[in-house]
């Protein structure tokens, strides 16, 4: 027997609103379309301020901070399109909505920030190393870099109150929200803040260096670390969309919590199989085995079920949808072995 929670698809709930996905409090879709061009044209407007303070002091580190900022603009892209794509209703093709393709669309933000942001600034770096050619005027550079920095520390500051807010909310620290969050997009714009500002530091840090040295060797390191920085961020974000697009389960105290809802159930003697899986930011698939008391009727396994499905949507915002049978095992199927003739 199985008992389809509610399939409202388009709802955000709790796990997915820590931060929406590009940048956004997580408002209308309008609002939020409004948010993400603007934010994707700042991040432009930024990576072409950046591109000219390069040429003009010929400074590597300024060059792969361009690269950086348009491959976050690429990313804010991405990761709109991951929102619209992912929000979708269900359909006869796809039963369950399309919420795994947001991972998808994000797993390809991830590669962007690696090849774009990372590939090009390691590649700069070492050239610079190379090359040793000095440098001009560093004063345009230094400018755009603390303006960047305003703005980047602004946005980053926005996303860490969101983060902070949605796990007190849960009672666990903004870490344990940002490692366990099923909504990588929230991870995506506090990580690629986070190294927005890092990387800038370090730029600054190559410029000044070069400056009062006049080797050129300083500012190629300061974008090799730049890319480094960019490899580990890529790397980290790829990890946690490949794992939620393959099918990732809750973490073991929830899906604990939901085994106890089930087994606290009257009729229901115990629950010796139960699976999760994720199908999207902030959206969770439930199935079990259940073992009834042998004395239920039928009419005592249906309104178990019904109640299931009411805790369970009611106590965890996140299940959209729970599938129960009524045998006990260990959920795998059994074949029977063909007879001997």
């Amino acid at each position: 027997m199985t008992q389809p929670a509610p399939t409202t698809q388009h709802a955000l709930v709790e796990e997915a609103e820590a931060g929406a996905a590009t940048k956004t409090s997580g408002g209308s879709d309008g609002e939020s379309t409004g948010t993400v061009i603007v934010a994707g044209l700042a991040n432009l407007a930024i990576a072409v301020a950046k591109l000219v303070g390069g040429l003009i002091s010929h400074s590597s580190a300024m060059m792969s901070e361009a690269a950086h900022s348009l491959a976050d603009t690429v990313t804010e892209v991405l990761l709109f399109i991951a929102l619209k794509r992912g929000n979708r209703a269900p359909d006869a093709r796809h039963p369950f909505g399309y919420g795994r393709e947001t991972y998808f669309w994000a797993f390809l933000a991830a590669l962007c920030t690696f090849g774009v942001g990372a590939g090009f600034s390691v590649w700069q770096g070492v050239t610079t190393i190379i090359e040793r050619e000095p440098e001009g005027s560093p004063t345009i550079s230094y400018v755009i870099l603390a303006v960047s920095f305003v703005l980047e520390g602004s946005s980053l500051l926005k996303a860490v109150r969101q983060v902070r807010g949605a796990a007190a909310e849960r009672g666990i620290s903004a870490r344990q929200y940002l490692r366990h969050t099923t909504d990588t997009t929230v991870k995506a714009v506090t990580f690629e803040d986070s190294a927005a500002l890092v990387g800038l530091v370090l730029a600054a840090l190559g410029l000044f260096l070069e400056q009062i040295t006049g080797d050129p060797l300083w500012d190629g390191i300061a974008a090799i670390l730049i890319g480094v920085l960019l490899v580990l961020v890529a790397g980290s974000l790829a990890r946690a969309n490949i794992s939620l697009l393959i099918g990732q389960s809750v973490p073991g105290a929830t899906q604990q919590e939901l085994k106890d809802e089930l087994s606290g159930l009257d009729q229901v003697d115990d629950v010796p199989f139960l699976l999760t899986t994720v199908i999207g930011p902030g959206q969770l698939l439930v199935a079990a085995k259940v073992d009834f008391a042998d004395t239920a009727t039928v009419a005592d396994i249906e309104r178990a079920s019904d109640e299931a499905e009411r805790r369970l949507v009611a106590r965890h915002p996140g299940v959209r949808y729970v599938f129960l049978d009524p045998t006990p095992g260990n959920g795998r199927a059994q074949v029977a072995a063909p007879a001997a003739e």
